[in-house]
């Protein structure tokens, strides 16, 4: 599991009466979160916010245990979900921080530049085998999807699967990291990445969403003008009982400082 602690001496936060907070989940939202905590605890020197991944299942089960003081979630909470929270007594709250456009990425080398939502549900579920069908070489396509309690993985299959399963033993990672560093090695290989994660090691296909009549690159531009079609929001989650203690920090993400935060990330700012 990535991790990613910033912190000053816990003893030195007690001495001054600081108050520790814990943020878990989302894989995608790890370098918003950690841009945001490091310049929040600049401007707040008495508080110590820890931030870790495992994904967004992982972040919102860390709340119902009361493990976490905030679930960060690439997707909205399931129905279950929330049903747990209020069998367990617990109220929550959610914070919409930033938007995120999915990008479909692939090896730099890769021919391919277009793809249709409808042959992206074809290789991702399996029924596409080589990148020869849609207009690349003779090559065998290689999937890599992010594992099962990841919300980057929810929200993919229900808006580019249309809710239908993903192919038998695709290639599942634990981070998005790991997805990046296989497809820049892959020649083969396809995945999904959140826009802050796009770099020169892999490349972004434009997608269709019309059956092929336009294309759109992911970016941010294209995101803000509902050009790319593949545009999620970002939550926070937190017990309506740990509001005192998370507000300040949920009010910075949100406020104009934060929100900068989110475009230099890679994100989509709120307005």
């Amino acid at each position: 599991m990535k991790k990613i602690i910033l912190s000053v001496s816990i003893a030195a936060c007690t001495l001054l009466g600081a108050q520790a907070q814990k943020v878990k989940g989302s894989d995608t939202m790890l370098p918003l979160s950690q841009k945001e905590s490091e310049s929040y605890m600049k401007a707040n020197p008495s508080t110590t916010i820890t931030v870790t991944g495992g994904g967004s299942g992982v972040g919102i089960s860390a709340l119902l245990e009361g493990t976490t003081d905030i679930a960060q979630a690439s997707r909205k909470i399931k129905f279950d979900e929330k049903q747990k929270l209020q069998e367990a007594g617990k109220s929550v709250k959610e914070i919409v921080a930033a938007y995120d456009a999915l990008a479909v990425v692939v090896h730099p080398s890769n021919k391919v530049i277009n793809l249709t939502r409808e042959q992206l549900e074809g290789i991702f579920t399996g029924k596409i085998k080589s990148w020869k069908e849609v207009g690349g070489d003779d090559l065998k396509i290689v999937p890599y999807s992010r594992e099962t309690s990841s919300g980057t993985y929810e929200f993919f299959k229900e808006s580019v699967l249309k809710n239908k399963n993903y192919m038998n033993g695709i290639m599942s990672m634990p981070a998005t990291g790991a997805i990046i560093q296989s497809i820049s090695q892959t020649k083969g290989a396809v995945g999904y990445v959140g826009l802050a994660y796009l770099n020169k090691d892999v490349k972004a296909i434009h997608v269709s969403y019309d059956r092929g009549k336009t294309f759109a690159e992911p970016s941010v531009a294209n995101a803000k003008s509902q050009v790319y079609p593949i545009v999620r929001p970002l939550y926070y989650y937190y017990e309506v009982k740990s509001e005192k203690l998370v507000k300040p920090f949920m009010d910075y993400v949100l406020s104009d400082a934060g929100q900068k935060i989110v475009s230099e990330v890679g994100f989509i700012t709120l307005k």
